[in-house]
């Protein structure tokens, strides 16, 4: 039984040491980590930024202001459903930030690109956030749905088999060209303004406490900045992925929104959706690169 019990823990202390020791599972690890931090706290601003984008289909609140709409849901589905969607957003954003990750650390490494300039870091965050798209859009199709007024869906089995009897396989996959060009310039905006503002960040600063206060406010301005940058896209996104028949095409969304709404329907949703991603990224970066450094100094 002794020798049982060695065993396990020699077993075991491997395992940790062999994820201590890889640094693709480091940061795997680590995005998840901040992933599902990040998607718990704010995922009322993502439920919000949906509603506020969703077609003109759900009567009075689908163009009220953001607000207006948290009073709406907390009367309607009480407090718990400004966090409607969790579910779909953590099997996407929790596999997601630490696939993001690790997929950024392999370019880098791959390419030897540790310093990398502002193009570089251009073509990394895009190129790492294009990856991460591709395989997760599934997810993010079904979380935009769960997070509308215009579905009534009750569990994700049931999200997948009405979107893939109604729309086949193409639904699951519906509103990928705008989702790509959401995320892979935001990602490439968000990394060179971050590789960028942490050049301001005094050095003695970077050896001191404040730290991880002085990386959290480099986020905030570089997600501010690629937020705003991005937003278009995002709605594009949203509207393909709620009404696929009627938004068929990226120029069709684009023709349809400027004729329904003007202008500004392409920066609906644009107060939450910024708070969020700004956040959320903030957080995932300082997050992500203290937890490396711990598992570095172990």
């Amino acid at each position: 039984m002794r020798q049982s019990g060695t065993e396990e823990r020699s077993e075991s202390k491997s395992m940790a040491d062999f994820v201590i020791s890889s640094p693709l599972i480091k940061s795997f690890l680590a995005g998840s980590l901040s992933g599902t931090c990040s998607t718990l706290l704010f995922q009322p601003l993502d439920l919000l930024k949906t509603r506020l984008q969703q077609p003109q289909v759900a009567g009075e609140t689908s163009r009220v202001g953001m607000l207006k709409h948290v009073v709406y849901v907390v009367k309607n589905e009480r407090v718990f459903g400004l966090w409607k969607g969790t579910v779909p957003s953590i099997v996407r954003c929790v596999p997601g930030v630490g696939l993001y990750f690790c997929t950024l650390h392999f370019l880098k490494t791959s390419l030897h690109l540790d310093n990398p300039s502002s193009s570089e870091a251009m073509f990394l965050g895009a190129s790492a956030r294009a990856i991460c798209g591709v395989v997760l859009l599934p997810v993010t199709v079904i979380k935009t749905r769960f997070e509308s007024e215009v579905y009534h869906y009750r569990t994700m089995s049931e999200a997948t088999r009405d979107i893939y009897r109604t729309s086949g396989l193409r639904g699951l996959y519906s509103g990928l060209v705008p989702t790509l060009v959401r995320d892979a310039p935001y990602s490439g905006i968000y990394l060179v303004f971050y590789v960028q503002a942490k050049h301001f960040i005094p050095e003695r600063v970077k050896e001191g406490s404040h730290l991880v206060a002085a990386n959290f406010t480099c986020g905030v301005v570089a997600g501010l900045l690629a937020s705003v940058v991005t937003q278009p896209a995002d709605v594009i996104k949203t509207h393909m992925q709620l009404q696929p028949a009627k938004f068929q095409s990226i120029l069709t969304s684009i023709l349809l929104i400027a004729k329904e709404e003007g202008v500004v329907g392409y920066f609906r949703g644009l107060v939450p959706r910024m708070l969020r991603r700004t956040l959320v990224t903030a957080m995932a970066w300082s997050f992500y690169e203290q937890v490396t450094k711990g598992f570095i100094k172990k």
